[in-house]
């Protein structure tokens, strides 16, 4: 019944579609020594302003008489600070706290004295992500010693964290990896598609960093970043976390392990949703109610079994289900990526071996289907399958075609694999784990180092037509989109991604040395997009500089979550709202533009078709009408070193 007492007012501070109410995580706020909980689920039902209640719970010490301070806290703002004598109650059914263990469930319906109906804020029964909690504290009568506290946040059922978007999010990607694929073996030169699909994964995973800074964000907008966390490799499973956790155990790793309850009750109370260092009060501090109805309609003290004192001590070790959550507590997770990778159940320890383990499994997808794809081209020559000349193309192409793909998944490996390893540096955790971070680290950085250095060198060592050579035609990935004065403009997004997860993994704890640096990145980007120009045609140049002002802008306004500037709940709600609007529309935007390319394909073919018969009008002397997709030539630019460089690529696909 005390637990129930705790949430006879809860409902003015939050309600869902339906006017629903539910405990989302329970921790204790002093630790336990009158009061044991195994567990505690409440439900309350605007509707009829009805609780259904499931609870397991005990009182362990006999002849104590107390009072509860119950205080509801919505947005950082207390809405109830009160406080009830319990013999006043229940006919003295609580004085002294009776020592058996309440094990049972009820539906009861609150009194209407209360004024529940008239107290609930509309936007209450919409808003996702509701940053609201509720905290008991028991004191006894004659000392004042506080003998339980418990907190327990609240939920209404909303959140723009939802499974669809995920699932959607996989299946875009998963056509967009097929479409790329074929488009790609049907010896498309610069295949679009594919690389949009870096360009959309880049962009998810963008999204999904945004919520890895040491900030203090809303609920509601580190609940939207979660949509994108599987896109940083941070998938999570049961399994995979107690294969981690055994391991880290055995190779010297001493920080907690995954946990599958709720991590927003081990969140530190000065972020969302506790938003304040609440301390626990006296009986003194709060307004004193008495000689209040609040037995429920219909109950009996029978509904709820009644276990011997003896029996009760076994709670004592079921009891750590329910953690104790202080200021001074080893368990509290701080803001940045420990409360992220703990919201979906990865433990902060874990979360780079997660990303490792993900990557290996890709890994051996891609080696997998490799073999099968050159197994193919085998048995097509000894079965004789197809033209002699379209076996010697896909033999041909076979070699240049692996590599441009291990290098484009290189590209989308890179971000989470740095951030991650970065990350693990910083624990100084499990030697094996640390081991494998340095060894990933510099596998995938190689696959991305080398192609960059050897680009540099081939158009430093040659003059025209370098792009169209086959030496280089697995590196185009990085310089496919780029008219060829600027192909080097990949250096610039590779070196945005490296000091960008740099940032964040090792300024874990400065959120706003954090934020200062990701906008000096950004706005570097947008300035060298302005004054490099670097794509094929100018409204490639526009789509990509709109990515980068999104970025620029989206990082902006995080400043908003920053700790120290103590902007308050609600604002920062509204600006997370925002933010999450901004990405969203650049995500539609981008994916139009995928649905856009991807129609207009065939037509791009016979383009290229036509691109071929006017070179061989040009070689019986003709002269060809010249494409619409170049930029307009400087007189000055021939003389350029990299002009010399084949601009022919212009002419078959642009941004």
């Amino acid at each position: 019944m005390l637990l129930l007492l705790l949430f006879a007012v809860i409902p003015f501070v939050a309600a869902a579609s339906n006017g629903v109410l539910f405990t989302s995580s329970v921790t204790y706020c002093e630790p336990p020594e009158t009061l044991l909980i195994q567990q505690f689920d409440l439900t309350y039902f605007a509707q009829n302003q009805s609780i259904f209640f499931d609870i397991a719970a005990a009182s362990v010490q006999k002849n104590l008489n107390v009072s509860a301070n119950i205080v509801l806290n919505a947005y950082g703002m207390t809405l109830v600070n009160i406080t009830v004598d319990l013999c006043s109650i229940l006919g003295g059914a609580l004085c002294p706290l009776p020592t058996y263990q309440f094990n049972g469930s009820e539906t009861i319906s609150l009194p209407a004295s209360l004024g529940v109906s008239k107290r609930i804020p509309e936007i209450a029964f919409r808003i996702p992500d509701f940053e609201a909690y509720a905290q008991l504290t028991l004191t006894e009568a004659t000392t004042n010693d506080v003998k339980a506290c418990v907190q327990a946040t609240l939920s209404n059922g909303w959140s723009t964290r939802q499974p669809a978007v995920e699932w959607a999010i996989g299946i875009l990607i998963l056509l967009l990896l097929l479409a790329g694929l074929w488009q790609t073996l049907r010896s498309s030169l610069h295949p679009l598609l594919a690389h949009r699909l870096v360009d959309l994964f880049h962009l998810f995973q963008f999204i999904a960093t945004t919520g890895l800074f040491s900030l203090n964000y809303s609920l509601l907008y580190r609940a939207f970043t979660l949509n994108f966390a599987w896109t940083l490799g941070l998938v999570s499973s049961s399994a995979i976390q107690a294969a981690i956790d055994s391991m880290r155990s055995r190779t010297g790793g001493t920080m907690p392990n995954s946990s599958s309850t709720s991590a927003v009750g081990l969140v530190d109370r000065k972020l969302s949703p506790w938003n304040t260092n609440l301390a626990v009060p006296s009986a003194a501090q709060s307004m004193l109610l008495a000689d209040t109805d609040y037995t429920p309609t219909g109950y009996t003290p029978t509904n709820l079994s009644r276990i011997a004192l003896t029996q009760v001590q076994r709670l004592d070790s079921t009891s750590a289900q329910v953690q104790t959550v202080t200021t001074s507590s080893s368990n509290v997770l701080q803001a940045g990526i420990p409360i992220y990778v703990n919201s979906i159940h990865i433990g902060s320890a874990n979360a780079f071996d997660t990303v490792f383990i993900v990557a290996l499994v890709i890994l051996a997808i891609t080696i997998t289907l490799s073999l099968i794809l050159y197994g193919l081209l085998l048995l097509a020559d000894r079965l004789d399958w197809g033209s002699d000349t379209q076996r010697r193309r896909y033999r041909n192409m076979f070699p240049g075609f692996i590599k441009s793909w291990v290098l484009r998944l290189a590209l989308i490996a890179w971000p989470p694999i740095l951030l991650f390893a970065i990350y693990q540096w910083t624990l100084k955790d499990s030697w094996l784990s640390t081991l494998f971070s340095v060894i990933t680290f510099l596998a995938v950085s190689a696959l991305i180092i080398w192609p960059t250095f050897q680009m540099v060198r081939l158009v430093r060592q040659h003059s025209t037509g370098i792009f169209d050579v086959p030496d280089s035609g697995h590196y185009e990935p990085l310089y496919g989109r780029f008219r060829a004065p600027r192909y080097f403009f990949y250096i610039v997004f590779l070196a945005a991604i490296f000091l960008r997860a740099v940032v964040v993994a090792a300024g874990q704890g400065h959120g706003l040395t954090q934020i200062i640096l990701c906008l000096i990145i950004e706005l570097a980007i947008v300035l060298a997009h302005i004054f490099l120009k670097p794509f094929k045609t100018r409204r490639g140049d526009v789509f990509s500089a709109y990515f980068s002002i999104v970025r620029l802008v989206c990082t902006g306004l995080m400043i908003a979550f920053v700790e120290s500037l103590t902007v308050a709940a609600i604002p920062r709600v509204a600006i997370g709202a925002v933010i999450a609007v901004i990405l969203s529309i650049a995500v539609i935007v981008l994916v139009c533009n995928i649905v856009f390319s991807l129609v207009r394909w065939p037509w791009q073919r016979r383009a290229r078709q036509a691109t071929l018969t006017e070179t061989s009008t040009l070689e019986k002397g003709q002269s060809p009408p010249r494409s619409i997709h170049d930029r307009p030539s400087s007189p000055s630019s021939a003389s350029t070193p990299t002009a010399r460089l084949s601009s022919s690529t212009a002419n078959l696909t642009h941004q």
